[in-house]
């Protein structure tokens, strides 16, 4: 033992480099470990509703998965095998996992798609964007946007998480929980703007879209990795070399909020026998004026409103990062910023959109509207960001299509938006 304590002693640098590794080698099992106890206990979980009796001649619910395997730098495919698709196909459904191959095939792919119950997105906000837009583009699309969704976070940017999802810093455990809060069947309605250009199809979006400096300077982010934490000030930083300050001009028509109907019953009332329907179309008919004929009632115009906009950057965003089941009106959130912002203001603001991007900074002009155009000048340049994925800048028309679809949520944080709304 004294030979040995000796040894070490005269060796410090190498037993503590040992030593090092020992630790880090050791913690790193651990985590290991704990990751596969998760997911055994998620695989558990989902055998209970596999397990679970049906009728014989009800058929199994099939499920449709869009993968996006290039998610996450490439890993997102391993995350996918190990973490959900166990589950999946222990809980009793009918998978099908269709694998892109490039960007803007799940467009093409959801075209194609027949009849499905479920429709699963496993990837990160390209991906969400693609399917949705996919999905809103088909000639039946709707009867198709009643299909219930599933996301499981892969990607880099995973937007929704913040709405559907507990928050989670392990990420084995977050992808787990998302694929068993689609076997639980708690849903809840998310807004989807719908971007039309002048001569393009429509783009529809869950978060929002974003014209300005902070995007800019946000995508060009990675290009500074050799500065590890600092790249993102980096970034920001070397952006303010341009021309300052950095003016985005446009006008912008809008319309105001509107107000949310009531919500349909999911389950619809049987239909009258047919002497009720006879007696209430003649009760109609003698009862409407001049023998039962019906003049049109006057349309009130639309009250547009007109602004003349000169700022660092636009955004225009859903409500979903901020979800309130119980409001009384359906509107996008229009955050118009400053154009008079400071260069050490622009690099603090610049860090606090990377992590929430439709942040609207204090002094910027709000508005809420269902409804809007943008105009941009003959000329203009640059790009906008809808939903973190690029398309070139020109004039659009963004309309509010509300509570358009329905997404799986775990139940938790549903019971914590019941219960928000309550108080």
């Amino acid at each position: 033992m004294a030979k040995v304590l000796a040894a070490l002693r005269s060796h410090w640098k190498k037993s503590t480099f040992g030593a090092c590794l020992l630790g880090w080698g050791g913690h790193w099992l651990y985590g290991k470990h704990c990751d596969n106890l998760l997911r055994r206990a998620a695989c558990q979980e989902a055998q209970a509703f596999g397990n679970q009796l049906i009728p014989a001649t009800m058929p199994l619910k099939k499920a449709t998965v869009f993968l996006n395997p290039a998610a996450c730098k490439g890993k997102a495919g391993n995350l996918f095998e190990k973490n959900a698709a166990p589950i999946l196909h222990l809980s009793g459904l009918d998978v099908t996992v269709v694998k892109t191959d490039y960007e803007g095939q799940a467009k093409k792919l959801l075209e194609l798609m027949e009849n499905t119950d479920l429709i699963i997105i496993a990837g990160g906000d390209g991906t969400v964007q693609e399917v949705i837009t996919g999905l809103l583009r088909r000639a039946d699309e709707a009867a198709f946007s009643k299909i219930p969704i599933g996301f499981i976070p892969l990607g880099k940017t995973c937007t929704l998480s913040h709405t559907l999802y507990p928050e989670s810093t392990n990420q084995v455990q977050h992808i787990t929980n998302a694929t068993l809060a689609i076997l639980k069947g708690e849903t809840v309605p998310l807004d989807v703007l719908q971007i039309k250009g002048e001569k393009e199809q429509p783009v529809f979006a869950v978060s929002g879209l974003r014209w300005g400096s902070y995007r800019d300077a946000g995508v060009k982010v990675s290009k500074y990795w050799y500065l590890g934490p600092l790249k993102t000030k980096a970034a920001h930083f070397f952006s303010t070399f341009k021309e300052w300050p950095q003016k985005h001009q446009a006008a912008l028509m809008y319309l105001g909020p509107t107000e949310r109907p009531p919500e349909e019953p999911e389950e619809k009332p049987s239909r009258p026998p047919l002497y009720v329907r006879l007696y209430r179309r003649l009760r109609s008919y003698w009862s409407s004026p001049k023998g039962g004929l019906e003049f049109p009632q006057e349309v009130a115009p639309e009250d547009w409103e007109e602004v003349k906009l000169s700022t660092t950057e636009l955004s225009i965003a859903t409500r979903n990062r901020h979800l309130d089941l119980t409001r009384t009106e359906d509107f996008m959130d229009i955050c118009i910023e400053a154009e008079s912002v400071s260069k050490g203001q622009f690099v603090h603001r610049g860090s606090q959109k990377m992590r929430d991007p439709h942040m609207c900074p204090e002094g910027s002009q709000c508005i809420q509207a269902s409804r809007c155009i943008l105009q941009l000048p003959e000329g203009t340049e640059g790009s906008f960001g809808i939903d973190n994925e690029e398309y070139e800048a020109m004039p659009v028309e963004v309309k509010l299509l509300p509570r358009k679809l329905r997404f799986f949520c775990d139940p938790r944080m549903r019971e914590q938006l019941l219960q928000a709304a309550v108080q």
